[in-house]
Parts: C-alpha cells; structure tokens; sequence
C-alpha cells in the first residue's frame, strides 16, 4: 500500500489550525458558485441586517436603507409560534382524562423555564442564517447557538464533523464549573484572565471584567485524546475512536509565542447533543438558503441607488453664481457677503445663480422602489403584513386574497419548525417536564369558556351526585325539580367565578403514566382583524331586538358569537348572560324513584 496515513495533531494544535482554516476554506457548491463560507455567510448577513456594510467604511456617510428588517420581523411574526400551541397529552387511554391537567401544567411551567423565549430565538436564527442549532444542556430549555460563536464546524454539514464552540467565560462562570471541571485547571485558569475579549478580527476589546476564552469541542476523535495529555509531538492514532467532548482553553508564557493549551475538562459523550433544521437546504453545505441571504441582492442595489442619490443632492445643493462682469469675480468669497448687500454691476452686467437639477433622481426612485418589491416578493411581505395601507382603489377582497396567498409559505415554513420543535419535546423536554409535574404543583390558570364549562358540568355532577347520596341516606327522596335546581344553581355559581382558578396536581398523580406531545397551530396565520370584520357584520345583521334569543337558543350562533368575543380580546364567560352558555339546561338526571337510580355517575 502506498496510500500516506494522515497523522493526528494533539488537541491543541487540531483547534488552532481548524479554527483557522475554518475563516478562508472555500466550499465548491456548483460549477459557478465556488466560494461560499460558513463564517462569512454569517457575517454577511449580520452586517447587513443590522444596517452595517459588509466592507468598506462604517462612518454613517454613506446611507443604508434597510429593506431586510422589516421582511424579517414580518417572517418571525408569522413563523413563530407559542408554547400554548405545545399540546401535551397522556398517551393511556384510562388516564387520557388527565392531559387537560398535563397541558395547563405545561403552559406555566414552559414560560416559567422561558421555553417560548428558545423557540423565538430558533425561528430568528432559522430565518436570518437558514440555519437554526440546538444544544441539550440538561435543562428544562434547550440553548439556542448563536452561529457567531461556532468556533468550526464541518462547513458541508453541520452535525456530520465536530463543532467547537468559542466562549468568553468571566470569573463567576469559571467558578461555578467547579466540581463539574478539574478545578485545579480552573484556578489556573482564572489567575492568566484579563480584562478583556478577543474580537472577530483577532484584536482585543477592553473590558471592566477578567475574561477567559475558552474553546468547547464536540466530535468523533482518537481515544488516545481521553488518554494521556500528549505523547510525543502528534498523539497517537490507534484507529479507535469515540465521541468525545473536551474543554479546552490556552495561555502565553511572557518568554513564548506559542500557545500552550490546557484541558479543564474531557470525557465520552453517551447522547448526541445538538439537533439542527435547516431553512430550505441546499446541497452540500451545513447552511440552508437563509431569508437575509435571498435578500442580498435587493438590499445591495438599493444602498446603490441610495448612494447615488446621496451624491446627486450633494451636487445639487451647491450654490453656483454666473456673471458677465470680470470685476465680480475678483471680490471676495460670496460666503462672505451679508444678508441685503448690494453688488454693483455698472448697470450693463448680470449676475445670476445657475439652477442646478437632479434630472436622475427619478430614475434611481423608481430603481429603490423596484429593488423593494422584489425583496417583499423573495421574502412574502405583503402590505398588510408590514403595516403598510394598500394602493388606493385595491379592493378589500383582492387585499385579503393576496395576503392569505402571501402567508402560505410562511405556514409551510411554519410547520416545519413545529415538527422540529415536536421532536426536540420528546427527546429533551418531556423528561424535565414529567420529573417537575410529578413533584405536585399549584398555580393561577385561566380557562378558556370551553374548558371552564366542561369543569362546571364534572364539578356540578359529582357536588349534585353527593347531595343526592346525603338526602338518600337521611330518608329524603329529592325530586327530578330539586336535583335541576340543585345542578343550575351550582353550575351558575361556578361560572361566575371566572375564567381565573386555581389548579393542583397531586404529587407522583402522572408517576408511570407515558406523556407525548404534539404542536397543534389551527389558524395561527388568520388574520383576526379580517375575521372578526366579517363575524361583526353578521352579527350587525342578526342581533336586532327580538334576535338575540334566537342566539341563545341555537347552540350554533352561540358558538359564532363567542368567537367574535374571543377575536377582539375579550372573554366569553363575561358574556355568558348574552350567549346563553351559562343558561344553557342541565342534563336530566335519573329520579331516585326509578330503577336507573343505581347508574348515576359518580367521578372521583
């Protein structure tokens, strides 16, 4: 064989040349499009977002309009979704019943652990970069990756090659990585901090804190890595290997230049601890197409129109005197004159200022305006969705039509980042959330008129059923009169309680039971104001006098109506007296005179 084997460096040398390469390797995509690069597509695109050049100078002289912002806030609006959208439910058909508990329980506690927060940050960094990296942390919320902090990673794909995060730890982190890490490396660590960062460019920034870079490593590598610290000038390479996770940090002797690395932590990975989704992929690089990315272009030739505008007012607004008088120009600078000062001309010269005209400006308005509609056409902004009122005359059937047509492939993007969210719940959220609901737990919820009504009628069943029970036993025979009154009046009380109540898992109430989840977004991109115009004016029809107790007699336009309430922010259980769904008759209960008296239902 005459095939050279690659030698391994040690770990310290492999992070210093990957970190490196990592910043000028260039990935060949197609036969025209042979220089893209990871940390540059990420630079690129957040310069660009944040009203920054990507070169040249930064002096605010040269005008930046941003068309990327607000097509990207219109993506994350529409994109995003919420924690109460996360369904948890109990996957056990005799238990089903407690998913209503399972899922109100997960609505606080989420927010509590600031899950909602995570999924907004992974919907942004999806859209901006097309790229979105999870890091399981053992914890309840899943760390989102900035991308600015990958150190390296393998540029063709992301979770195929190790990736080696860069951080800035400060003292108190340090030291909070004790007992975790090997604490002697770690009060070395501290002692060579300074009061500063590193910066992109390899230049420090000072600081008022101490500062420690420190490098995080993930990946397949050598066992002999775990091993001893170095063997010889490469470690050796046994052909076994493993995954493996190292920290690992360096320091600068006063009489070396090099580097010298420590190791303040090293051990086997049992799990994968990244999850990734890619914005629309494109093959062979870890980064998909990202919404700023598609952007490039328009915002380029717009800061160039821009640019051209700028130095054509410039121009313009000089001031610029002609005359036929010799005499004239050699007076001093007109700057000079005051208000009111008269020139003598000799009475045969002229003196006149030259009208200067940007002809162009047109031109490159039109170009500006051209660039814009086709950023809002790449990244599915539509008038509405940014703010803006339509073009005067646009009929209001054509506006909805357009924006309900605009918001499709945000949906279709929409659920993509759903069914990763779904799967990123059950490989690292659930487990923390079974642990915390089995501990017991009580909490302020507010319930929704459904779910109000269905507690009112299980709490109204079983209180009636008891009362039945005392009457039976003391020789009282109530009658079917009593027991409606009995379960009306108890079924009013409760729903004038409101829709805010207090909720209780008993401790170890889930131990055994399996939990599953599932995100459901039912009309999570309707627009409100559009639906709630239309319900308003059907009921701008119907609720004349006269009309509003066919309403509450038909279960129906009950249900209608309380949609309109919940449309505009309010809560139907305060309108139960217009909807009729506190009024609504209780369900006949067997008489204890008849044989089904036994059957009646009795819940826990």
């Amino acid at each position: 064989m005459n095939d050279v084997v690659e030698k391994i460096p040690n770990i310290y040398e492999y992070i210093i040349s990957e970190e490196g390469s990592f910043r000028t390797t260039r990935v060949p995509l197609a036969s025209n499009w042979r220089d893209w690069n990871f940390f540059e597509h990420i630079d690129r695109s957040f310069t660009l977002k944040n009203s920054r050049f990507h070169k040249g100078t930064q002096d605010y002289l040269r005008p930046f309009n941003n068309i990327i912002l607000p097509i990207a806030n219109v993506n994350y609006r529409t994109e995003g979704f919420d924690v109460k959208d996360v369904q948890i439910y109990v996957d056990n058909a005799e238990n089903y019943h407690k998913s209503f508990f399972a899922r109100k329980f997960h609505n606080w506690w989420a927010k509590e652990n600031d899950i909602d927060t995570a999924i907004d940050e992974s919907v942004e960094s999806y859209f901006d970069y097309g790229l979105a990296l999870l890091k399981n942390v053992n914890s309840a919320r899943p760390e989102i990756i900035p991308l600015q902090q990958i150190a390296f990673c393998d540029q063709t794909s992301i979770l195929n090659g190790p990736i080696c995060l860069k951080h800035h730890y400060s003292i108190s982190e340090l030291l909070d990585m004790k007992g975790k890490w090997k604490d002697a490396e770690i009060d070395k660590t501290i002692l060579m901090a300074r009061f500063a960062k590193p910066t992109i460019e390899g230049d420090t920034t000072k600081t008022p804190g101490k500062y420690v870079e420190v490098y995080e490593l993930h990946g397949m590598f050598p066992e002999s890595w775990l091993g001893a610290e170095k063997l010889g000038e490469e470690w050796e390479d046994t052909g076994k290997y493993s995954p493996q996770v190292h920290i690992v940090t360096y320091y600068v002797n006063e009489n070396e230049q090099n580097k010298n690395g420590i190791c303040l932590f090293k051990g086997k990975e049992t799990k994968p601890i990244f999850k990734a989704l890619v914005r629309d992929p494109i093959f062979g690089r870890a980064c998909g197409r990202g919404g700023i990315e598609e952007l490039f272009h328009p915002q380029i030739w717009t800061n160039y129109s821009e640019l051209h505008i700028s130095q054509m007012m410039e121009a313009v607004a000089k001031v610029v005197l002609k005359t036929n008088k010799k005499k004239i120009t050699a007076l001093n600078n007109f700057s000079n004159m005051k208000h009111g000062q008269i020139v003598d001309l000799d009475g045969d010269g002229t003196l006149e200022q030259v009208v200067l005209q940007p002809y162009n400006k047109a031109a490159f308005d039109n170009l500006i305006n051209k660039w814009e509609q086709v950023a809002r056409t790449i990244g599915s902004a539509s008038d509405p969705a940014l703010g803006l009122n339509p073009v005067s005359g646009t009929p209001l059937g054509t506006t909805e039509i357009v924006t309900q047509q605009g918001i499709g492939i945000h949906e279709y993007r929409q659920g993509k980042i759903a069914t990763f969210w779904a799967g990123v719940y059950r490989d690292w959220v659930l487990p923390h959330l079974s642990t915390e609901i089995n501990k017991g737990s009580k909490w302020l919820d507010e319930l929704s008129l459904d779910e109000l009504q269905d507690v009112a009628e299980k709490t109204t069943t079983k209180q009636s059923n008891d009362k039945i029970k005392q009457m039976i036993l003391s020789g009282e025979i109530p009658t079917q009169e009593e027991i409606d009154a009995f379960r009306t009046t108890l079924k009013e009380a409760f729903m004038k309680g409101g829709e805010k109540r207090f909720l209780e898992i008993i401790k170890d109430e889930f131990a055994g039971l399996p939990t599953d989840v599932e995100i459901s977004i039912k009309g999570k991109q309707k627009n409100l104001a559009e639906v709630t115009s239309k319900l308003n004016s059907v009921f701008r029809t119907l609720l004349t006098p006269g009309v509003i107790q066919q309403v509450q007699q038909s279960e129906g336009l009950s249900d209608l109506l309380n949609q309109v309430f919940e449309s505009v922010g309010f809560s139907p259980v305060n309108f139960g007296t217009i909807t009729g769904q506190q009024m609504q008759p209780a369900q006949p209960v067997p008489s204890p005179m008849q044989p089904q008296m036994q059957q009646l239902p009795v819940t826990a």
